[in-house]
């Protein structure tokens, strides 16, 4: 399999989890504000979530293209993280449509910390397949330990939600804006070694 095979079946199942996720939007019966704001609360878990897919699919695409070869172990740890990533919808639809009670805020954290700790495997197995001699190495340690916090900060989302919803989604803000812009370093590291391995042809 090539890694160009393996980004785009990964592009399909995020463009097929943020489909069924906008279809969960009803549309409310009514023009006034009063039938629109009983689906705020979907609304806004539904702009999270997508977020936070459009996060993981613009850092996923970065992660791919440093990959030279892909081995099992590396369509098996994304299968992992798209398994994880598949059950976004339905932990979305359960917040929103119970007005971000604590027990479904906990829950959409603990996926969040299941996404984050497949996506830090994957990161950690392409990482392997570099040497640490290569100038890749560390624009990916830096991504490790961008992972790491993120994981540790799911992680305490899960109890904080029982203190107050609120926190837990200052905590999902904090880790998005963490990973909002892609490393810039893997895309000039990559055209660097390619413009080396041209000049050495």
């Amino acid at each position: 399999m090539t890694k160009t095979r393996l980004e785009a079946f990964s592009d399909g199942v995020i463009a097929i989890l943020i489909t069924i996720m906008v279809l969960e939007l009803k549309t409310p019966h009514g023009t006034s504000w009063e039938a629109i704001k009983p689906l705020l609360p979907v609304l806004v878990s539904y702009i999270l979530s997508f977020i936070m897919l459009g996060i993981y699919w613009g850092n996923h695409h970065h992660l791919l293209h440093t990959i030279t070869h892909i081995n099992s172990r590396i369509i098996w740890a994304n299968q992992h993280l798209l398994f994880w990533l598949s059950l976004i919808p339905f932990a979305t639809a359960w917040m929103g449509e119970n007005n971000f009670s604590p027990i479904t805020v906990a829950a959409y954290a603990l996926l969040l910390d299941l996404c984050g700790g497949a996506y830090f495997i994957l990161l950690r197995l392409v990482e392997k397949t570099h040497s640490p001699a290569t100038r890749l190495h560390e624009p990916l340690k830096k991504q490790e330990r961008k992972g790491l916090i993120s994981v540790l900060t799911y992680t305490l989302a899960i109890p904080t939600a029982f203190i107050h919803p609120l926190i837990s989604g200052a905590l999902f803000l904090l880790v998005a804006a963490i990973w909002w812009i892609p490393d810039s370093n893997i895309e000039r590291t990559i055209r660097r070694e390619e413009e080396i391995m041209s000049n050495q042809k």
